[in-house]
């Protein structure tokens, strides 16, 4: 068994923009709570909006970020000690109207690492959390603990978003930001669930080629194109394959305003938009047109704690493919890597692993 360490190492983000090496206090275990020594950690663009942009964090810098983690107990309750977890990215209260009602990846109470955890996130060597609602990995048939760190948002967050738009086999299903880091896995897990359609939707050619072979049934460059110009394009497909113009569930995972300029143009007769990208820009939408197609738009956020094993059971299936599209480095190299997934172009979503 590891030891328990006296002092956590870690890469503190102390400013907006500013990362230094930190040793920080191990603090004490409460009931209920563990120790996990960390086996990995995804970056995320969540980070890069807390780092590069300034999106408040719950908790003020100095604190570490990083909420895609996978790891080892070696600390704790003893029915826990040993036993390789995920830890989601957001964990409920579990003990409010907000989680009594089923909505508790929405708790306002919820604790998320590198963000309301006080100082303690993922890129760290441990971090203590609740035990309540970690994913046990009973068998990784074979598989690095480190790469399942993206099922804690990267795979689990378009799983939620389906739940919220109550996705059931034969529906038909548009991805906006298709090639995304959440994308990838998006298009996977509608397929996963019985979809129809898949069609996705996103800039770069080579990797909408790519999604053709991970769940997306067709794909559209948006390169070049108005959001009306993609709406033509999808018409002239639906005709083409005698779809639909109504019913569509879309996902819109780019955050960008043009990604959901595109979606709310696709948005049509009892069609469901789930919002589930991020970003700060302001959108401007005819809302009579909602009554008019009696038709939806819907938010989702993180991952209910409780859908985790199901998708981890598709992960170790082979139902959703993850190691196409997973890159790891060592932590040290935690600057570089923000700063290449800022910059854009990656194929793969960064995992760091820790070599402190």
């Amino acid at each position: 068994m590891a030891k328990i360490p006296d002092k956590i190492e870690t890469w503190q983000m102390v400013e907006p923009g500013k990362l230094e090496r930190a040793s920080i206090a191990v603090p004490e275990l409460k009931p209920g709570e563990v120790l996990v020594e960390i086996a990995g950690c995804g970056v995320c663009h969540t980070d890069l909006g807390y780092f590069y942009d300034g999106v408040p964090t719950v908790n003020k810098p100095p604190l570490t970020l990083g909420h895609e983690i996978s790891g080892t107990v070696i600390a704790g309750d003893k029915k826990w000690v040993g036993k390789e977890v995920i830890i989601p990215a957001v964990m409920p209260c579990n003990n409010c109207p907000i989680c009594a009602a089923g909505r508790g990846n929405r708790c306002l109470a919820q604790k998320m690492p590198g963000n309301s955890m006080g100082i303690y996130g993922g890129f760290s060597s441990h971090i203590v959390v609740p035990a309540q609602d970690l994913c046990v990995v009973p068998d990784r048939k074979g598989i690095p603990l480190a790469n399942l760190a993206v099922i804690a948002d990267a795979v689990t967050s378009p799983y939620q978003a389906a739940m919220r738009a109550g996705l059931k086999p034969g529906d038909l299903v548009i991805i906006t930001g298709v090639t995304g880091g959440l994308g990838v896995y998006a298009t996977q897990v509608c397929s996963a669930l019985g979809a129809k359609e898949v069609v996705g939707i996103a800039r770069n050619p080579e990797k909408l080629k790519r999604a053709l072979n991970f769940g997306a049934t067709h794909v559209i460059s948006s390169v070049d194109k108005s959001a009306r110009d993609v709406r033509d394009a999808f018409r002239s497909y639906g005709k083409e394959k005698g779809l639909p113009v109504y019913g569509w569930k879309i996902f819109e995972w780019t955050g960008t305003g043009a990604g959901q300029e595109i979606a709310l143009e696709l948005l049509s007769f009892v069609s469901t938009l789930i919002i589930a990208g991020y970003g700060m820009q302001k959108n401007e939408y005819q809302l009579s047109r909602l009554m008019a197609f009696d038709a939806n738009i819907l938010g989702s956020w993180g991952c209910l704690p409780k859908y985790y094993p199901e998708v981890l059971k598709m992960v170790l299936a082979g139902k959703i493919q993850i190691g196409p599209f997973i890159e790891t480095r060592p932590m040290s190299q935690i600057k570089q890597a923000f700063d290449d997934v800022h910059k854009g172009g990656l194929d793969k979503r960064i995992v760091l692993i820790p070599d402190f």
